[in-house]
């Protein structure tokens, strides 16, 4: 059966799939309430898939997955539709359902969001408020190292109990599980052949699905991807210093970022040092109270001003870290004035622990991650690790056999696309999973970070994402290529 979604289909109520060995069905059901506005004009259907939380066991209970179908715009859709989902792990990917109308993928064939299981409308949602209150009062209070740790272990510990209190058995919540929604969800809708969309955390169950149900798969793209076989609590810290001394290295290329900041890479390199050594004061007062509130800011601190950048920002950096260097605490004490908002909800705070501490926490090297927190003189202190391993220690999932660290081989076509100053999944990643992707390109967006196929303020990475769809076997030239350049370093105040 083709895959042909109409207005007729709004009206069933649920569609059924492939019945188990368990005798469990998957099913899809419409609903009328969606969990966003959908604007004027895009037709689409909203329900929920519902699959068995543990598959692995015949007891299990069954949970909801939300899921929008939109139609293409065309009045001919291609056949073969885009699945996407976003990262994370434990972010939403409804949200994107508000946005259609800029979505270009939607001219040429239908686009199918999923949320992944354990996330904020998926049912049941794992939250960890305690979590989020944890941080808002380890940073507003600035708690020393082993009384902040304390906190952190008694928030998981916390949220652990209420969420396996409901009934919610964490081991089901990580990429394998993640992975198998979407093959039922495709066989369940009646598709014979799709397209994936993935960004961040979400290439990881992307290339699960390559590697154990790839039949139906016609092309993928990964934006921003992490590979199986990278080790993330390993490398993070010296992915950052990599990324942002090239990018400082790229300022002292350019004479008129040179003149104005010259030596600017080992002055900021220095700067860090310094103030590891001997940390800046920045007193706030609290808008709540009225009292003032003094923060002690070290190199792992002040680094910030990289990572907290946008693509559309990358220009200032140089600027911003100069102006640090400088004295000047403006940009720094605006960023603090944020701290007192309320702390977040905690939203799939618990998926993103029981992925992290299943599939990434295990085959980490623990000897590692403590010499990373003390090698590097400028962040000293700064952990590389997503949890400490005393926080997988009490969240207490299954450890993911040896298959989930290890890289895929595929010949289906697939689109790497990168960021320049990505800091988070760097270029290398792509890199090294093309070796094992015969059938792939890699694009690298200059002066771009992280997920460009989500940069609002130029879609030239989505109309490559989409060109590959059209013909995923021919390199993607859009117009929009040649407009991409390195960005040139703002020098002077406006």
């Amino acid at each position: 059966m083709k895959f042909i979604f109409s207005v007729g289909l709004m009206l069933i109520s649920s569609v059924a799939f492939g019945q188990d060995h368990r005798g469990f069905v998957p099913k899809f059901t419409v609903s009328e309430k969606t969990t966003h506005k959908i604007p004027n004009g895009q037709e689409f259907t909203f329900g929920y898939l519902e699959v068995l939380e543990n598959r692995n066991s015949p007891n299990s209970r069954t949970i909801q997955i939300p899921v929008y179908v939109f139609k293409s715009r065309s009045p001919n859709p291609k056949q073969d539709p885009i699945v996407y989902t976003v990262g994370g792990p434990g972010s939403t990917t409804m949200p994107s359902a508000q946005y259609m109308n800029y979505y270009k993928y939607l001219d040429d064939r239908d686009f199918i969001l999923v949320e992944q299981r354990g996330t904020l409308y998926a049912k049941p949602h794992l939250d960890c408020p305690e979590w989020s209150n944890a941080t808002h009062k380890a940073i507003l209070t600035n708690l020393d190292t082993e009384t902040s740790k304390s906190l952190f272990e008694e928030a998981a510990q916390a949220c652990k109990s209420r969420l396996e209190k409901s009934g919610i058995d964490l081991d089901s919540y990580n990429t394998l599980e993640s992975a198998a929604d979407i093959h039922e969800l495709v066989d369940v809708l009646g598709i014979e052949e799709y397209n994936l969309l993935t960004i961040s955390y979400s290439t990881k169950i992307a290339q699960v699905l390559l590697r154990d149900y790839p039949e139906k798969i016609r092309s993928v793209v990964m934006d921003s991807p992490l590979p199986l076989e990278a080790n993330y609590d390993e490398e993070s810290v010296i992915n950052l210093l990599t990324v942002l001394y090239k990018l400082l290295s790229d300022c002292e290329d350019q004479e008129p970022c040179n003149n104005a900041f010259p030596d600017i890479k080992n002055h900021f390199r220095n700067y860090l040092i310094s103030k590891t050594e001997s940390p800046v004061e920045i007193t706030i007062t609290d808008p709540a109270t009225g009292n003032p509130r003094t923060f002690r800011l070290s190199g792992k601190d002040l680094i910030a001003v990289f990572t907290l950048a946008s693509s559309g920002a990358i220009r200032n950096v140089p600027f911003e870290i100069n102006k640090l260097i400088n004295g000047d605490l403006s940009s720094v004490e605006k960023q603090l004035s944020y701290l007192f908002e309320e702390p977040a909800t905690g939203a799939g705070i618990g998926m993103r622990l029981s992925v992290w501490c299943s599939e990434e926490s295990p085959f980490v090297d623990p000897l590692i991650v403590e010499k990373e927190k003390s090698i590097h003189p400028e962040v000293k202190g700064l952990s590389p690790a997503v949890f400490e391993s005393s926080i997988c220690n009490i969240w207490d999932v299954s450890g993911m056999p040896i298959e989930e660290n290890e890289a895929i081989e595929s010949a289906t076509p697939v689109l790497l696309i990168s960021g320049e100053y990505d800091n988070e999944t760097p270029t290398k990643w792509a890199e090294q999973m093309s070796e094992n992707l015969s059938n792939s390109f890699h694009f690298v967006f200059k002066g771009w970070k992280h997920t460009p196929t989500t940069n609002w303020a130029n879609r030239c990475a989505m109309n490559v994402a989409n060109d590959f769809f059209n013909n995923p076997n021919v390199r993607p030239n859009p117009d929009c290529l040649k407009e991409i350049e390195s960005p040139i370093f703002k020098t002077n105040s406006p």
